[in-house]
């Protein structure tokens, strides 16, 4: 029994290698398939200057992206990608320094000015700007 079971990977090995290729790629994507449109993209961490609780000054960061269901509005940010970013960094500037000391990032408010900004910034609405965690360090 014991040495049944110590030959079963080496059995299974060579049951593998033995398989037809085409057999063990059945869940590759098919040629035919088209490639499903991109609806999301991330920006890297967008930082701010804030005073902390103790007075010293700390990083605020936050974590956004984008997304848009129009293909056209979508290839539109992500062309826009620089101006997106130095949009709401220009945003998230203005709220940490008139953050007061020891509150916690108000993520409602800083989701609705960045969605007002992406909307300027792309010339219409249709996106949706995604926050995904504030940090203040």
């Amino acid at each position: 029994m014991r040495r049944a079971l110590t030959l079963l990977p080496l059995v299974l090995a060579s049951v593998l290698v033995a398989t037809p290729e085409h057999a063990l790629a059945s869940s590759a994507p098919k040629k035919d398939d088209k490639a499903k449109a991109v609806t999301y993209f991330a920006f890297k961490p967008l930082t701010a200057v804030a005073l902390r609780r103790d007075g010293r000054r700390g990083v605020l960061t936050l974590e956004a992206g984008i997304e848009a269901k129009d293909a056209k509005l979508m290839e539109r940010a992500q062309q826009s990608e620089p101006r997106l970013r130095a949009a709401f960094a220009q945003v998230l500037m203005t709220y940490a320094s008139g953050m007061r000391r020891g509150d916690a990032p108000d993520i409602d408010y800083l989701s609705r000015e960045m969605q007002k900004t992406a909307d300027k910034v792309l010339g219409k609405s249709g996106s949706r700007v995604l926050l995904g965690s504030a940090l203040l360090n």
